[in-house]
């Protein structure tokens, strides 16, 4: 929705937003509870909007055009490769309704794109539901090299994620220093840079991957430097245990101090591993806004942190109001979440799940991830906000997806299993990366397992050094930051969690 923005459609824009958060509203609660006729008629209403947007678009020639493979091509330097992987549904005789993965190759001088045939998908699956708890046994058994092969349950070999997807890609990649890929289907569980070719060589160490929401990007995302930061916002340390009186004080002081806070920002005008109840304080979520906010401000750029009672839903959504620029970064260092579609049939089943909350148990894959913000505790416990007339703390990737972040070149999600979302089809992830870059947002670092405080703290420390005081690129900084934790002799699990999409 963003692409559409200019100053003649805010009008519209502000009436698709109101729509959005009545409808979010709607889906928020239990199906049983919903107004139907309300649903149906903010749907209508949203849809027309929308059309009357689109036509406008077409109007200003700025909607969506088709790409051609020699478009892409044309980027391409002489060492460059474009990979797109594809997973479709394969049926013949012997394989019924069997998902295979290939991957599209392009090479400068081609003469036409490479269909390379990868695996099935069930291939994969046996990989990634060897362990699904995420903890570091799970990381070792998935990135592990050839050399150091283990075993499934059941006593059958396994191939590795590098013998799956990229060994047999290897003769098209001779010569290549950089590769742009897109990933599809379960590939986006899988952070590239960490493969193992063997025990001594990670994928990252004799590629330049660079990963993006589809290789129609190197022709349509302006070929521009990174634009100098001056404006950031920090998340952290924050309460997630709030009542109605201090709820009401934040949102008072955040309305007060809204029109300080823009011109200090120069600005023009939520774990699933969770067992309890509750979403719990994480102290080394503080330390490391604290320091990151200190690293920031060293190099001169204007920065606000919010912590504890500070760190509200409602101050992040005005940071992506339509009448503003969005600060430049925006770090959140928080709880994340992410629930699979709740494929439940059965009614009992369906009735045992009523006390869950609808979070977890919603259709709507865009409500099933988001990140946990100040007062977060009694919405997730009740269902409803503290009270009435506030937000409820928990920023869905349905409500980021609205918001306006065209002027933000990053976002870091420092929190628990942010790089996941629902696999839909060949449509790719739905869930928090999705929803950052419909708002606009150009680059996004996000994890995709629990990585303990310690060792995140250290690695996004060293990343932000490397970025704004040594003046590497977003994605260099990253790499060597995650090399730092490598050469100190940590595995996997403490510094591959994080990736960087483009």
């Amino acid at each position: 929705m963003n692409r559409f923005y200019s100053r003649k459609n805010v009008e519209t824009l502000s009436l698709i937003r109101a729509c959005e958060k009545r409808l979010s509203s709607e889906y928020t609660l239990p199906s049983l509870k919903r107004d139907s006729v309300n649903l149906t008629t903010l749907q209508t209403k949203l849809n027309e909007l929308n059309k009357d947007l689109a036509i406008k678009a077409f109007r200003n020639n700025i909607l969506i055009k088709s790409i051609s493979w020699i478009e892409v091509q044309n980027e391409l330097k002489f060492n460059d490769v474009s990979i797109e992987f594809v997973h479709y549904k394969y049926f013949n005789i012997e394989q019924i309704d069997s998902i295979n993965y290939a991957a599209l190759v392009l090479l400068p001088n081609d003469t036409s794109p490479h269909f390379i045939p990868l695996f099935e998908e069930k291939e994969l699956n046996q990989l990634l539901s060897t362990s699904q708890s995420r903890r570091m046994d799970y990381v070792a058994d998935l990135y592990h090299s050839s050399n150091d092969r283990g075993a499934l349950p059941s006593g059958s070999s396994s191939k590795t994620l590098y013998e799956l997807i990229w060994q047999p890609l290897e003769p098209y990649l001779k010569g290549v220093n950089k590769i742009y890929f897109s990933p599809s289907g379960l590939l986006h569980r899988i952070n590239q840079n960490a493969v193992a070719i063997n025990d001594q060589t990670l994928l990252s160490d004799k590629y330049d991957l660079v990963q993006l929401g589809s290789t129609r990007q190197l022709v349509t995302d302006e070929n521009v430097k990174e634009a100098k930061i001056h404006t950031a916002c920090i998340y952290g340390g924050i309460n997630f245990e709030m009542d109605s009186t201090a709820l009401l004080a934040s949102i008072h002081k955040m309305d007060s101090n809204s029109i300080a806070l823009r011109s200090e920002l120069s600005f023009s005008y939520t774990d699933s591993t969770l067992r309890g109840a509750t979403w719990s304080y994480l102290k080394g979520s503080e330390d490391e806004a604290n320091e990151i906010n200190k690293i920031i401000q060293k190099t001169g750029i204007k920065s606000i942190l919010f912590k504890g009672n500070e760190a509200t839903e409602a101050g992040f959504k005005k940071l992506g109001d339509y009448n503003t620029e969005s600060p430049q970064v925006i770090h959140v260092s928080s709880h994340g979440y992410f629930f699979p579609d709740p494929k439940v049939s059965h009614q009992a089943t369906i009735l045992s799940l009523q006390q869950e909350p609808v979070f977890k148990m919603s259709e709507h894959p865009m409500l099933r991830s988001g990140l946990i913000l100040a007062g977060a505790n009694h919405a997730w416990k009740t269902g409803k906000p503290i009270t009435p007339e506030a937000e409820d703390g928990i920023l869905t990737a349905y409500e980021i997806s609205q918001l306006n972040l065209r002027n933000t070149e990053l976002v870091v999600l420092s929190a628990c299993e942010t790089g996941l979302g629902d696999i839909q089809g060949n449509e790719g992830v739905y869930g928090l990366q999705r929803a950052f870059k419909i708002a606009g947002a150009k680059n996004l670092i996000m994890s995709l397992w629990q990585v303990p405080d310690k060792q995140t703290s250290e690695l996004m420390t060293a990343f932000y050094k490397y970025w704004l005081i040594k003046k590497k690129s977003i994605r260099e900084s990253l790499k060597l930051a995650q090399n730092d934790l490598r050469k100190k002799g940590l595995e996997s699990f403490y510094w591959a969690g994080f990736v960087l999409v483009e």
